[in-house]
């Protein structure tokens, strides 16, 4: 994602209490799924507060407890994306994907990435709203699951190549995560016959650039 030079105050755009109870936790969910419905179909401009707690059936009070504006809902969504993103990331690395053959991994990993956006269609639309919206500064705790992301990237290179330092596999994982994040971004602009080769692509070059740095002799 690129970052965006909008004008606009980042201040108010935080939720005004994060949720204790289920219930509350509930009526959160239940306000950003309307809204996500709603900023697909209609648009993000058309979509107002009142008609996402109508369609949310809840009072627009009820709203304002959690969310002060539309942009705090939009950034809500964004992290809510982030963190199922990570989560399958998280998942993917168990004490078996060690020793999978590299070519196996590359493409356990890449596929990770790419059924998100497809479990998510939305999400593009989300994120570029999200960016044409706000300044930069107003989604750090986005941008730091990209780091999260390659934090754990790097630990797993570490622990197949215990002989790369830390730092090294820190900037490998940068690397590929960008590369992947950027180009499979690409494909969600096109058909899905091009979508498949770009995948597909992506992964012969990860692929090659992994087998620089990781001993495939070592792991199986």
């Amino acid at each position: 994602m690129s970052q965006s030079n909008s004008p606009h105050s980042p201040k108010s755009s935080k939720m005004r209490r994060k949720p204790q109870q289920a219930r509350s936790q509930a009526r959160v969910e239940q306000i950003l799924d309307v809204a996500e419905k709603l900023f697909q179909d209609i648009g993000y401009e058309a979509a107002t507060t009142r008609a996402i707690a109508a369609h949310a059936e809840v009072s627009v009070g009820s709203l304002y407890q959690f969310f002060p504006d539309k942009e705090a809902i939009l950034k809500a969504l964004a992290v809510r994306y982030m963190q199922t993103q990570y989560q399958r990331f998280l998942d993917l690395h168990t004490a078996q994907s060690i020793t999978l053959p590299l070519s196996s991994y590359v493409d356990r990993m890449i596929d990770v990435f790419d059924q998100f956006y497809t479990d998510y269609p939305g999400s593009r639309a989300i994120f570029e709203q999200l960016l044409d919206t706000i300044t930069w500064s107003a989604i750090e705790k986005i941008d730091d699951f990209d780091y999260q992301v390659v934090t754990e990237l790097a630990r797993f290179f570490h622990s197949r190549q215990s002989s790369l330092p830390i730092a090294k596999c820190e900037h490998i994982a940068l690397v590929i995560t960008k590369t992947i994040t950027e180009l499979l971004w690409l494909s969600l602009s096109r058909d899905q016959e091009f979508r498949q080769e770009l995948v597909a692509e992506t992964k012969l070059m990860i692929l090659s650039y992994l087998k620089q740095y990781l001993d495939e002799e070592n792991n199986g």
